[in-house]
Parts: C-alpha cells; sequence; structure tokens
C-alpha cells in the first residue's frame, strides 16, 4: 500500500519558519536592538536630560498631535472618498481612484516642495488664505496638510474592499424597516467597516509620525514651534551625537508601539464584539 505525498509549494514549516524569522531580524529586529543598544550607553539621568529637553517635548507633542489628528481627518474623509468611489459612477472616476495611490508612488520631497508652493503666501491656494488670516506653509498647520496628504490612501484602501463586498441589500432592508440614512449608516454600516477604519487609522498615524521629506520643507522648522521629532534626529545625527539620535528614537518607538498597540487592542475588541473574529 503506497501513500501519496502531499505537494507543497513552500518548504516545510522548519526552513520556512528560519527563513522568515532571518528575514524579520536582518530588515526589523537587529536594528531595533542596535537602537536600544545605543540608548543604553547613555544613564538614566543623561537620557531623561535629553529626551525631555523642550525642544525635544515640544516636537513630541507636535509630531504625534498631528499625526493622531491628520489620522483622524483621513478616517472621516478617507471614508467619505471611499464610499464615494464604490457606491457612485460619475465622470473621472478612474482617474481620482488613480491620484488616490499618488502619495504612495510621489516621493516625499517633491510632495513637500509641491505642498510648499501650493501654499505659501504667493501659492496657488496660499494667497487666498493670507488675506482670511490663515498661515499654512512654515506654520504647524502646514505639518498637518502634509500627514494627511500623504496618510490619505491607507485609509482608502483599506475600506474600500470591505465597502466593495458590503451587500446594498442591508442598507435596503434597514430603510424598509423604517430606518433614515444616518441610522442605517450608523448600526449597519459603520459596525462592519469600524474594525477596517480602525486599521487605516493605524497605519495612516503609523506612516505619519515617521513623515520626514513632505514635512521639512512645509514646516519652517522652527524651534519649539514647527520642529518635528524625526528632524531632531536628524540634527543629533549631523552633530554626530549618535547616543542622543537614539535616545530621542527609542522614545518614538515606545509611544508608537503603544498607541498601535491601544488601536490594535481596539479593533479586535470590535471585532469580537460583532462577532467577525470568527
Amino acid at each position: 500500500m503506497s501513500t501519496a505525498r502531499t505537494f507543497r509549494v513552500l518548504p516545510g514549516f522548519g526552513p520556512t519558519l528560519g527563513y522568515t524569522l532571518a528575514y524579520l531580524s536582518l530588515l526589523v529586529l537587529i536594528p531595533l536592538a542596535a537602537v536600544f543598544l545605543k540608548t543604553a550607553e547613555l544613564s538614566l539621568a543623561e537620557f531623561w536630560d535629553v529626551v525631555t529637553a523642550p525642544r525635544v517635548v515640544a516636537s513630541y507633542k507636535l509630531s504625534f498631535g498631528m499625526s493622531l489628528l491628520a489620522a483622524a481627518i483621513n478616517a472621516v474623509f478617507g471614508l467619505m472618498l471611499a464610499w464615494a468611489l464604490v457606491r457612485y459612477s460619475f465622470p473621472g472616476k478612474k482617474l481620482i481612484d488613480a491620484l488616490v495611490d499618488l502619495p504612495f508612488a510621489l516621493p516625499t520631497a517633491v510632495a513637500g516642495i509641491a505642498l510648499t508652493a501650493l501654499y505659501a503666501k504667493n501659492g496657488w491656494i496660499g494667497q487666498f488664505l493670507e488675506p482670511l488670516g490663515i498661515q499654512v506653509a512654515f506654520k504647524p498647520l502646514g505639518v498637518l496638510v502634509a500627514l494627511v496628504f500623504i496618510g490619505l490612501p491607507f485609509v482608502v484602501r483599506t475600506v474600500q474592499p470591505i465597502l466593495e463586498d458590503l451587500d446594498t441589500e442591508l442598507e435596503e432592508a434597514a430603510t424598509s424597516l423604517g430606518a433614515q440614512r444616518w441610522q442605517a449608516f450608523r448600526h449597519v454600516i459603520l459596525p462592519i467597516v469600524f474594525p477596517a477604519l480602525l486599521t487605516g487609522f493605524a497605519l495612516a498615524f503609523a506612516r505619519a509620525v515617521g513623515e520626514y521629506g513632505s514635512v521639512i520643507f512645509i514646516a519652517g522648522n522652527l524651534p519649539m514651534v514647527s520642529e518635528i521629532t524625526p528632524l531632531m534626529i536628524i540634527t543629533k545625527l549631523e552633530q554626530y551625537d549618535y547616543t542622543g539620535a537614539t535616545a530621542i528614537a527609542t522614545v518614538m518607538l515606545i509611544l508608537s508601539f503603544a498607541l498601535l498597540l491601544l488601536i490594535n487592542g481596539l479593533q479586535a475588541w470590535t471585532a469580537k464584539r460583532t462577532g467577525r473574529d470568527r
């Protein structure tokens, strides 16, 4: 009696796990460990002095505050854009759908220069905002604009497939039962797309926290006003203060991991509550 061997495209569990861990270690684990090991050269007092310097703390507030705000804005308008692309047909739909991915393909420095040219005092948009007292370029508001620009595709591309799979009969059933538009959205649509929306929010936030190229051109980089934390790390490196740079990077890693863990926990809780983790 012969036994047929099961054909597998990939190698067995052992080699696959080994290659995965080696690849992950080279690209992620070892660089992160190097950051912590370099930071360990500082004493606790020296580390605290570096990471709590007023200029550095101001950069934390700007980077994380604007990143959270930009991700929240993208969550709202990204959902609206994804809804329009999925549920409606209109002239130029394919062009707009393609433009959503533009921040992925566009070099960040080019995006920063383009946004600065648009929102400067004499820019195409800035010249109309300046008389209203709204200054975007070289202000914290410019940082927000850049982070919204680079984070929007993450929300749209995460939510769009869920909306495409969402059967319109669910909305029709809710309407037939007397639900208003907002009630149908709140009780039928939102619970289904919320886990994907949280994922897009987390991805947009993670991208925004570490963004550098598109921000430094439009931010103005004024100390205590519009300096982002990645710029503080670059400044430390230019001064050959490698331990200071890794100390600030360590704080960013810890805060980012904590926030992403909180978001992922909320996403898992939402999926479990709605019964879609089965």
